[in-house]
């Protein structure tokens, strides 16, 4: 006769082990057609609808340039949510996620669209998704681009090219820039980290020059709109180039209430709206300086991931 203990422990055993898969379990639901996927915008698509959707675009459109704009407007009327993403669960600082579907602000709709385009599936496009948002794609809020000249376009060089210099010319304007990361990480994330303070000097195309450069800019060109208020500049707001029906260059990006495609002018026009408003309110609020333009490159090679470290204490 088996002992009790033994008789548990092979009880315990079984409960490990997966189990014969039942004859009356419930069969899986058919997967949805994909030409009802493509009649939805991304913002409704589910991660596995999604996922199809990105390997249909690939095999349709060869041409990256154009697959990027084809995906940033299938999700023009996504809404739009500032701060959308974190690291969670991977850290627990907040309880955001490490990625969004139904919502975005100016830097996720731009990097979920860069992911996509690159991709041929869900897995690769989270993968990609990484890479484009971390330095070395080592996830982590320390490792986080935050800071849009010094962060997301020196660690995505691989994909886009700073070429606001060469569109500005010699006498071009240009700003100084001094982050300090350590700070920032410490008031904003509670993360404690050793960095050196950085100081740059970047250079920009004054908003009244666009009109003049914009038929040099290419389609998924990357764009950063440089605001100014007390004498400092920086990048507050990002988006993409797409080229209209007439080939005019439009404006493509994620702001208050949700993504949308307009010109370059129209989008100056609604800055100086902004601020003359402000100006009647007696507030000091930020105003349209210009923008900086990279272009994307035309041979690109995907940069492997760093090792994940294992975590400190």
């Amino acid at each position: 006769m088996r002992s009790l203990p033994l008789l548990l422990a092979g009880a315990v055993l079984a409960g490990c082990a997966t189990p014969p898969a039942s004859t009356t379990a419930q069969a899986p639901a058919a997967p949805v057609a994909l030409e009802t996927i493509l009649q939805k915008p991304i913002y409704r698509m589910s991660p596995v609808e999604a996922g199809r959707y990105v390997a249909w675009q690939h095999a349709a459109e060869p041409d990256l340039r154009k697959r990027i704009a084809a995906i940033g407007r299938k999700n023009i009327g996504q809404p739009y949510i500032l701060n959308l993403l974190g690291e969670f669960p991977f850290e627990v600082h907040d309880n955001l996620p490490l990625f969004s579907l139904d919502h975005s602000d100016c830097v996720v709709f731009a990097e979920h669209t860069y992911a996509m385009a690159l991709s041929r599936s869900w897995e690769e496009f989270f993968w990609m998704l990484q890479r484009i948002r971390y330095k070395d794609g080592v996830i982590g809020v320390a490792t986080r681009n935050h800071y849009t000249e010094l962060d997301w376009n020196v660690s995505n060089r691989w994909l886009l090219t700073d070429i606001s210099a060469e569109l500005a010319g010699a006498n071009g304007p240009g700003y100084d820039m001094r982050v300090d990361r350590a700070r920032f990480l410490r008031t904003r994330h509670n993360t404690v980290r050793d960095i050196p303070v950085e100081t740059s000097r970047q250079a920009f195309v004054p908003k009244d020059a666009v009109a003049g450069i914009a038929a040099q800019l290419r389609e998924g060109d990357f764009v950063n709109v440089i605001s100014t208020r007390d004498g400092e500049h920086w990048a507050s707001h990002v988006g993409l180039v797409v080229l209209g029906p007439d080939g005019e260059r439009h404006f493509l990006h994620s702001s208050e209430p949700q993504v949308r495609e307009e010109t370059f002018a129209s989008y100056i026009a609604r800055a100086a709206e902004r601020e003359a408003k402000n100006a009647r309110e007696g507030k000091n609020g930020q105003r349209l300086a210009g923008f900086k333009f990279l272009r994307l490159n035309d041979n690109i090679v995907v940069p492997p991931m760093a090792p994940q470290p294992r975590p400190g204490s």
